[in-house]
């Protein structure tokens, strides 16, 4: 069943998207956190700027 799972992410609507992952210093303790967002292919380079 998983493969039937990650076969049917990879068409249609699921190729538009990107996964991105930043990293931001945390304002209260000064630590570093990863931020993760799915966000449209198009949108990706304005994101990360």
């Amino acid at each position: 069943m998983a493969k039937k799972t990650v076969a049917s992410l990879q068409k249609g609507e699921g190729r538009t998207y990107s996964k991105v992952i930043r990293v931001v210093k945390s304002p209260k303790t000064g630590a570093y956190i990863f931020k993760e967002d799915m966000v449209p292919n198009e949108a990706v380079k304005d994101l990360l700027k």
